[in-house]
């Protein structure tokens, strides 16, 4: 499949699943990074009189929202912002700390972040009477790089069966603007962070072996231990069988 017939299945796709669940249209948060700006785009063609892109800053880049504007204004993407600096503070002052290795308490406070976009994507969600699309790719998905009832608490995924890069593929054809498309991937859960730093891998090294089955060892192993760890996040949760 030609990746122009693979956007207009996914615009029908994304049509399809919205209004045979009774809604009217779609928000997708805008991060200002290729994901987001595919999805809001493949929507904006699916509803193009109700697709609503919410920038929700949290101690973010400005970059970040430079960008997702840029994505926004390009297509004529309606868009509203929440910044949740203040929320996510209020929230932090009041949570009981428990000391623990480093890592994991940056890692804790920087989940609040998606899960509190979670909350803000589907109040307005209920609001309008939309869906929430989420714009976890493949090779994200695989790895469980998402945060649980964070990112990963949607309604729908369009780009879940596409590789990043095929993700970046999509994206030159949509007509994704330039910066956008070459920058490097992040969550933007703290400064400096990337994708790739965090997960230990490059996108390249783990299309291949999601596309193919091909990778070093050293490759094989990390994946297949991130899939394994992060099966939780791929179910419903568990339910006794008695």
């Amino acid at each position: 499949m030609n990746i122009e017939a693979l956007a207009e299945k996914l615009v029908s796709w994304i049509r399809d699943e919205v209004t045979a669940r009774g809604c009217r249209g779609v928000v997708i948060g805008m991060s200002g990074g290729i994901d987001s700006a595919v999805v809001a785009v493949l929507c904006k063609r699916a509803f193009p009189e109700s697709t609503l892109g919410v920038m929700m800053p949290c101690y973010s880049n400005p970059e970040d929202k430079a960008h997702a504007l840029l994505a926004a204004r390009k297509f004529q993407i309606a868009t509203v912002e929440v910044t949740l600096d203040a929320v996510y503070e209020t929230i932090i002052s009041r949570l009981p700390e428990y000391k623990g290795k480093p890592e994991q308490e940056r890692l804790a406070q920087a989940n609040l972040k998606p899960r509190l976009r979670m909350v803000t994507l589907y109040y307005i969600a209920n609001q309008l009477g939309y869906m929430v699309a989420g714009s976890g790719n493949r090779s994200e998905l695989t790895v469980g790089y998402f945060t649980k009832y964070g990112d990963g608490g949607v309604d729908i995924l369009p780009l879940g069966n596409l590789v990043k890069s095929q993700v970046r593929e999509l994206a030159r054809c949509l007509g994704i603007p330039r910066g956008i498309i070459d920058k490097p991937p992040s969550a933007g859960l703290w400064e400096g962070q990337t994708d790739e730093a965090e997960m230990g891998l490059s996108y390249e090294a783990l299309d291949n072996f999601i596309l193919t089955g091909k990778a070093t060892e050293e490759v094989r192993k990390k994946v297949e231990a991130m899939n394994a760890r992060s099966a939780h996040k791929r179910s419903l949760p568990p339910i006794p069988k008695f």
